[in-house]
């Protein structure tokens, strides 16, 4: 929803402030569409070269992420610290090897199938249950579990980061083809010199609507989406250091629901359960 305001805000402040001064929106009608194929074709085609497949298709999925917002929501992070704090306090009560079932086949678990949202997420579930996998083969140190996972966010954040820079680097180049197409426009003109007045201010016209439509996309619409887009993803990074914080937490011997509460301390504040909110959810999970 925000997106769609925003771009409307852009598009009736700029061309309204444009058409309110007194300019015609002709002339730019006129000169956009051979304007826009040599600067977004240009952008679109150097994007293509500066980055592999896999990010050009999660630059794709990220417009969606744009539209939606964070993939966790409230609820998720309050389910997250349900499942943490089951799973370490399986883990406390009943020993390692009542844990294996579940971070073997967690499809399978009663404990993860309470929860299909992040089951879906195969980088939380994997990410869980290789570091339970690493506490059942007596890796118990708790700062080397921690380096280990730091080592596994940082990766994911940075590759989960290159879609945004990707359109970063998209929105900085818009600008300089805006250059492009105006001085493609002002060679056109000069081999049309000895046309009348009208028909070079006509061209030469057309030809600043290039250096218009580049800085207008840029910081008007491509710039702000990257910025979103980072956004987005660092928000997102946090439901994962949350796994973290309470897994580290249990390895220096802290109760389940101490565990549960030092990562509910992580979760984004707008969205943060109150510790009322997580004490009663957790008195209503079910005995495993």
């Amino acid at each position: 929803m925000f997106l769609a305001i925003g771009i409307v805000i852009v598009f009736v402040m700029i061309f309204g402030g444009y058409l309110l001064g007194g300019g015609h929106l002709e002339a730019v009608i006129e000169a956009a569409p051979t304007e826009l194929i040599v600067i977004l074709g240009g952008a679109i085609g150097a994007m293509v070269i500066g980055n592999s497949l896999d990010t050009l298709k999660a630059v794709g999925a990220g417009f969606g992420k744009i539209a939606s917002g964070p993939k966790w929501k409230k609820q998720d992070y309050t389910d997250l610290l349900l499942l943490l704090f089951s799973l370490t306090k399986l883990m406390k009560s009943k020993g390692v090897v009542a844990l294996e079932a579940h971070i073997e086949k967690p499809n399978e678990s009663a404990i993860f199938t309470r929860y299909p949202k992040i089951l879906k997420d195969h980088h939380s579930v994997d990410f869980i249950c290789d570091t339970l996998r690493m506490m059942t083969m007596n890796l118990d140190d708790p700062h080397q579990v921690e380096a280990n996972m730091e080592k596994q966010l940082e990766k994911h954040h940075h590759e989960a980061h290159l879609p945004s820079h990707a359109l970063q680097n998209m929105a900085d180049g818009l600008p300089a083809l805006g250059i492009v197409a105006a001085v493609l426009g002002i060679v056109k003109t000069m081999g049309a010199i000895t046309e009348p007045p009208a028909i070079l201010g006509t061209m030469i016209g057309h030809a600043l609507v290039g250096t218009f439509l580049g800085v207008f996309l840029a910081y008007g619409l491509i710039a702000p989406m990257a910025a979103r887009l980072g956004q987005i993803v660092d928000e997102d990074h946090q439901f994962y250091v949350i796994i973290m914080d309470v897994l580290v937490a249990h390895l220096h011997g802290n109760a389940a629901q101490v565990s549960a509460e030092i990562g509910r301390g992580s979760v984004p504040s707008s969205i943060q359960p109150s510790f009322a909110v997580l004490e009663d959810a957790i008195g209503n999970l079910p005995n495993d």
